[in-house]
């Protein structure tokens, strides 16, 4: 008899603990399988951790135990889903963000092996059937027989399914002439990519890799502007590593960059790569999972939940983009890939290669200190110079007329100009549906979400109000819910509307629209970028999925509508974020032997954020944020923990806040600035409540002790829930 040792699926802090359960059957089980239980009545799927032998009776065990034990109901898995290496990193990630380990093995397996029971509903392995020869004699056969043996025998193997005439292959399979044999099918489509471009590298490229290749560090930030060429250095650093034996994991933090990044790969390396992003359905993640771990490839392109593939043996991670905040997952387990990419690298003695044009202030702050190595690629490519740019002042009347409120005259007169050249414009606004509220001018009935409490946003293209935070949709009616009146104002405007104004002002122009909404279907991301770079279309409308990554060498115009939306939100890295989407969005714009133009327009054209983003100065913004940063204790002279209280009635939630605050201060006392409560932006969400507690420290495990015993003081409290998001990005 067994006793196994597991953690149940529910991903709740107060069963963040090992449950014990007997096992006497044959299967094998051991670390790391999922079973099958009963707990409290339900049946659930427990991840195990321990597995013993005991010769002791049950009587004896519960003795010991104190409880009454059950007997496991069924092993699923007959092997273990994760390595030890990806044990002691759920052991490291669970610790350190303050989250359940089952939260953390959940998102580290693709659908078909978390353990949850709706995995056992999820998809499995998918074979192909195929009819091969087994021994070849034409002796007593019909001519039919004959001729579906003979073809059998020219192809080498047939798809099952592919032939017809199924009555006479079960002929040919009963004279043992014809064997069926099965080959696991992979359901995800990797094209293959032409590997006929020669690349010669820069000298700065090679200084970069020669430096990076004789240096001991660990990690390294590769500081290049738009158009650098950081790309290649990536692929002749994972060229390189390939050579030693060793394998390769390459993050990008948008789906929309993955392509790119995967053609890049794919061309070079063509079937050692593997890919894993969020918008693979559940049985390409299944199949690409297992194709890593087998160790059928040894490089994996993905998003941020890439960072747990299973590879083994890893030599190099590279973050691309590393600034951005996708990186941060914004749901429990809170994890940042760019920590677990730097406690992997750790584990494997791997070199993590952290890279952008526009670095968080935070890595940069560590590359000044030397605690990452500082790589730097100042020019681009050719020497092509940097898009002549220009700020405009939308508060100023001069700029616009009756014509376009949307555009200004300098963009107008750019983008006609652009397209009587033939070449190509990129317009960012950084807002998607068509407007961003609607309001009833007869009683001032907002239209907002039932469960956020937000405004919706209109959609023409389905006529729909939808949410932009919690994806809740409604149908766009004429008349005011409140007082019937038909005078309804739609404010703002996002990506469909200055779509629908391009088509008004050049009706000629080809457009292509690149958001969240034109991307729901998972193929239209490649779909779109694709086509833009074939030039099957003159003017590309995006959010911020299109400023990062791209490389479109006819591209002249980048046009950013709006550029101080950004600066209106509530938090200390508004500026950064601004920053960071104008500079990579004027990036671009003149990559190839064109010369490049970019126009900014904006209220606030002499904000910090804008104006140095215009020049592309990110030292000057760097050392000017750094101050702002300093006097304000924010990150990267701070840590910052984000505690949000959360529950249905209100009062109870608010009352239980002060009182959180109250044993914060008791118990940090010097040791931490608590700020709060306060009202999230989002303040009510999935019919709760939210107040949130913000902590400023700089002792990492003073904090998470005191916090780990709030977390756990808290688990028996039914009505009100707390959660712990460390290094949060919102608050």
């Amino acid at each position: 008899m067994k006793i196994i040792e597991l953690l149940i699926e529910h991903n709740t802090y107060s069963l963040n603990r090992p449950f014990s359960y007997l096992y006497k059957g044959d299967k094998p089980v051991d670390r790391g399988y999922r079973v099958l239980v009963t707990f409290n009545t339900q049946e659930l799927v427990g991840y195990v951790l321990n597995v013993k032998e005991t010769n002791k009776s049950i009587k004896e065990l519960e003795e010991e135990y104190g409880f009454t034990m059950s007997e496991i109901l069924d092993v699923i898995d007959s092997s273990p889903l994760l390595s030890e290496d990806l044990m002691n990193l759920a052991d490291r990630v669970s610790e350190y963000y303050l989250a359940s380990k089952i939260s953390v093995l959940q998102s580290m397996l693709p659908p078909s092996l978390s353990p949850r029971r709706s995995s056992l509903k999820a998809p499995k392995i998918a074979y192909d059937l195929y009819a091969e020869i087994n021994k070849y004699d034409e002796s007593d056969l019909t001519f039919k027989q004959i001729e579906l043996l003979r073809l059998i025998k020219d192809e080498g193997r047939v798809l099952k399914k592919e032939i017809k005439q199924v009555s006479i292959l079960n002929k040919l399979i009963e004279k043992d002439l014809v064997k069926i044999t099965k080959t696991e099918k992979r359901r995800l489509e990797i094209p293959e990519y032409d590997n006929s471009k020669d690349i010669t590298l820069t000298p700065d490229q090679e200084a970069v890799i020669k430096e990076f290749k004789e240096s001991n560090d660990s990690i390294y930030l590769l500081e290049g502007v738009t158009g650098s060429g950081k790309s290649e250095v990536y692929l002749s650093l994972s060229e390189e590593y390939l050579s030693q034996g060793k394998s390769v994991l390459v993050l990008v933090p948008e789906i929309s960059l993955t392509p790119m990044m995967m053609r890049n790969y794919i061309s070079r390396f063509h079937d050692k790569v593997a890919i894993l992003h969020s918008e693979l359905t559940p049985a390409e993640k299944y199949d690409e999972y297992r194709k890593i771990a087998s160790g059928d490839c040894r490089i994996v392109v993905g998003a941020r939940s890439a960072i747990f593939a299973p590879l083994s043996n890893i030599g190099l991670i590279i973050l691309d983009e590393e600034h951005v905040e996708s990186y941060k997952q914004d749901v429990p387990p809170f994890y940042h890939a760019r920590e677990v990419a730097i406690m992997r690298g750790e584990m494997h003695h791997a070199k993590v290669l952290l890279g952008s044009a526009t670095p968080s202030l935070e890595t940069r702050a560590r590359a000044g200190k030397n605690v990452y190595h500082l790589l730097r690629l100042d020019k681009r490519i050719n020497n092509q110079p940097l898009p002549k740019t220009t700020i405009v002042n939308l508060s100023d009347y001069h700029n616009i007329d009756k014509e376009s409120y949307i555009f200004s005259f300098k963009m107008r007169d750019a983008i006609k100009k652009t397209l009587e050249n033939h070449n190509q414009v990129i317009l960012l606004i950084n807002r998607r549906g068509f407007a961003s509220s609607v309001t009833c001018r007869s009683c001032g009935y907002i239209f907002k979400c039932p469960t956020c409490n937000i405004p919706l946003t209109y959609h023409r293209s389905d006529l729909m109000l939808k949410c932009h935070h919690c994806n809740y949709v409604e149908p766009s009616i004429d008349n005011c819910p409140m007082c019937g009146s038909k005078y309804l104002m739609r404010s703002g405007f996002g990506t469909e509307r200055i779509e629908e104004e391009i088509h008004r002002l050049y009706p000629e122009a080809r457009t292509l629209r690149l958001d969240s909404d034109s991307a729901k279907i998972r193929t239209k991301i490649p779909t779109i970028v694709e086509s833009f770079r074939k030039r099957e279309a003159d003017v590309l409308i995006g959010t911020q999925m299109i400023a990062k990554g791209h490389d479109f060498p006819d591209v002249t115009l980048v046009g950013i509508v709006m550029a101080d939306i950004g600066l209106s939100l509530p938090s200390y890295r508004s500026a950064e974020r601004v920053f960071q989407l104008i500079t990579q969005a004027v990036g671009r714009s003149g990559r190839s032997d064109k010369k490049g133009e970019a126009i900014i327009q904006a209220y606030n054209p002499s904000h910090y954020a804008i104006t140095m983003a215009a020049r592309q100065d990110y030292e000057l913004f760097y050392r000017k944020e750094m101050e702002m940063r300093k006097a304000q204790s924010f990150p990267p002279y701070t840590f910052l923990a984000s505690v949000t209280v959360s529950g249905k009635n209100e009062e109870s939630v608010i009352q239980y806040t002060y009182v959180l605050i109250d044993k914060l201060n008791e118990e940090l006392k010097e040791d931490a600035v608590i700020l709060g409560p306060t009202t999230p932006f989002i303040p009510y969400e999935n019919n709760n409540h939210l107040r949130s507690v913000l902590i400023k420290y700089k002792n990492q495990e003073l904090i998470r002790n005191v916090l780990e015993r709030l977390i756990k003081a808290n688990s028996s409290k039914g009505s009100i829930s707390i959660s712990v998001n460390i290094d949060p990005y919102n608050f």
